[in-house]
């Protein structure tokens, strides 16, 4: 029989807020502020391109202009727009002169210059068995891929997550980053902060890991989600 949680109240349920909508009835959308279709420019290859882009980089997350750049470089204004474009190949000297004002080694504008990108396959059944705070409840974490260091600035983990007859609910885990769940199979009411969703296959919940989050009850067995954790890279 499936375990629940006690003093679970069906008002309590939360259901999701309508989107608004015009006068005429048709729903507002916000914009995505990224094109999943977009396609990156090949020119990322040509070794100016990929120089250029690094300075530019490095300029912005100084917080200074290409005038502050120039005037700490002694580069002329032109020249500088040139090199970020990737328009012209810099001199050794003048790469040099880049890089203290920057306060990077010389080196870091050719980190992204024909820079392997990583890539996890994995087969049907063979993802890797790990433990985590509810193993211990009889939830079995099935590790589908992980890239550690990495361009993204982001570390995902994603989990198969399956929980049996002998599994119980455990609606209190708490980590720093986002969540993103998708049903399977099966049915569970999960709890995130103060509300409750009743998730069945097909159903999907994303949030901020940070609020006490997890499965308030159990409603069919055996059940199975996909858990898409994301949090920020450490610098270290």
């Amino acid at each position: 029989m499936a375990k629940s949680a006690s003093n679970l109240k069906s008002g309590a349920v939360a259901k999701t807020e309508p989107s608004p909508k015009t006068g005429d009835g048709r729903t507002i959308r916000a914009p995505l502020t990224q094109n999943p279709h977009a396609i990156r420019d090949t020119r990322e290859k040509v070794l100016e391109v990929a120089i250029g882009r690094e300075v530019r980089a490095f300029r912005k997350k100084l917080g200074i202009t290409v005038a502050d750049l120039a005037a700490a470089t002694d580069i002329s204004l032109g020249m500088l727009s040139k090199i970020e474009n990737g328009i012209t190949s810099p001199s050794l000297t003048t790469l040099q002169a880049l890089s203290r004002a920057l306060g990077v080694p010389v080196t870091a504008f050719f980190r992204r210059f024909e820079e392997e990108r990583s890539a996890v396959f994995v087969k049907a059944g063979e993802g890797l068995d790990v433990e985590r705070r509810g193993t211990r409840a009889g939830h079995q974490y099935n590790l589908l891929g992980h890239i550690g260091s990495n361009t993204s600035g982001v570390v995902v983990e994603p989990y198969l997550i399956t929980l049996t007859e002998d599994s119980d609910v455990f609606p209190t885990f708490q980590h720093e980053g986002m969540e993103f769940l998708y049903m399977l199979e099966g049915e569970v009411v999960y709890r995130h902060g103060s509300n409750l969703y009743p998730m069945k296959p097909g159903d999907s919940l994303f949030f901020d890991a940070d609020a006490p989050h997890g499965p308030e009850q159990l409603t069919k067995l055996p059940m199975r989600y996909l858990s898409i954790i994301c949090y920020p890279q450490s610098a270290g």
